[in-house]
């Protein structure tokens, strides 16, 4: 096993059990919680761009929070969303950098990885707690939970991206 494979494969064995047995713990306010799992999509490396395999990771760390949560799937199916939309957001808010693969997520400034961050925090919540909910009718409560614990991720998605950063990252 090369060492960026041991790398990723301990990211998603620590963010799998941070999140089960710190953040599904917590619940500020009776709703505002932190889904710090999907950093592992977030700074997976570009220069492993085997799509396939990539959405097969994304998609079992999801499936895995979903199994200890018992949540039926809407992990799982939040983040093969955001991993599959990932190229796009990736273009969108790096431009030019990520089109040469000269993208490095950790050494890029505050602005295009506020973008990037927030874009695919915010894509997962609202396709997460509009499967928990599963009701038009209510769409703000839906929205709210989204929007407050979003901003709680992505304040907790810039505090840990440091811890996560290797030499060629």
């Amino acid at each position: 096993m090369n060492n960026n494979a041991l790398t990723n494969s301990i990211r998603f064995i620590v963010l799998v059990l941070v999140q089960v047995l710190i953040c599904n713990h917590i619940h500020f306010l009776g709703f505002i919680s932190p889904y710090i799992y999907i950093l592992f999509i977030l700074i997976y490396p570009l220069k492993n761009e085997n799509k396939a395999l990539f959405l097969f990771l994304s998609f079992l760390i999801g499936l895995s929070v979903d199994f200890f949560s018992d949540s039926g799937g809407i992990n799982a199916a939040a983040s093969l969303c955001i991993a599959y939309i990932r190229p796009v957001v990736l273009r969108f808010s790096f431009g030019s950098a990520y089109e040469y693969q000269t993208l490095k997520i950790g050494n890029t400034n505050l602005g295009q990885r506020f973008i990037y961050l927030s874009i695919m925090i915010l894509t997962h919540h609202i396709i997460l707690f509009c499967l928990e909910i599963f009701s038009f009718t209510h769409i703000l409560t839906t929205l709210k939970k989204a929007l407050l614990s979003g901003a709680f991720t992505l304040l907790l998605c810039f505090l840990f991206i440091p811890l996560f950063r290797t030499k060629n990252q």
